[in-house]
């Protein structure tokens, strides 16, 4: 029996990653010109977002609106007040609700109250009848003229479902208390 001599195959050279079939330069030009097709859509998008009353889109738009703005950011925080009023018929029993209004306002800190009592827009007595229930005062309208001031209750049992996350355990972070 012969013997076959072991020689030596050359074996070809490996395809380096661009040269193969699957990242050959067409594919690279494609996904080049879809990630920059998206960026440019994407700029797009952003740039085309209004700011104007029918689309309030950001935290600082709400914060310029605000009655009497650097004040209000400074003292407390801007708000979006909402007017409505329910009425209730007891025979039969039925529930009204009026269209609702929506202004701008402002929700003040309560170590803050001295910005309206300074400007005589508040009492004593609703000063100490507001502190009592552990409240604090909001109000619409320009404070140099003559604003809508109410005491208002803090609803720490209002809950946030845009920001809460599906599954989460532990419970949100409360607010700061104003």
């Amino acid at each position: 029996m012969r013997r076959k001599s072991v020689g030596r195959t050359t074996t070809p050279p490996k395809p380096s990653l661009f040269q193969s079939p699957l990242f050959n330069f067409t594919t690279i030009a494609i996904l080049g010109g879809v990630f920059v097709l998206g960026i440019g859509i994407g700029i797009a998008f952003s740039s085309t977002a209004t700011f104007t009353p029918s689309n309030v889109a950001s935290r600082e738009f709400i914060d310029t609106k605000a009655p009497n703005p650097e004040l209000c950011v400074q003292y407390g925080a801007s708000a979006m007040v909402m007017d409505t009023r329910l009425f209730v018929t007891l025979n039969p029993f039925n529930v009204y609700v009026s269209q609702p209004s929506m202004r701008p306002g402002c929700v003040l800190r309560t170590n803050n109250w001295a910005i309206l009592e300074q400007r005589k827009l508040v009492t004593n007595e609703q000063v100490r009848d507001c502190k009592n229930r552990l409240n604090t005062f909001g109000y619409t309208g320009d404070l140099g003229e003559k604003p809508d001031i109410s005491c208002i209750y803090q609803n720490e049992a209002a809950k946030n479902f845009f920001v809460t996350e599906p599954g989460a355990v532990a419970p949100p972070i409360e607010t700061d208390r104003f």
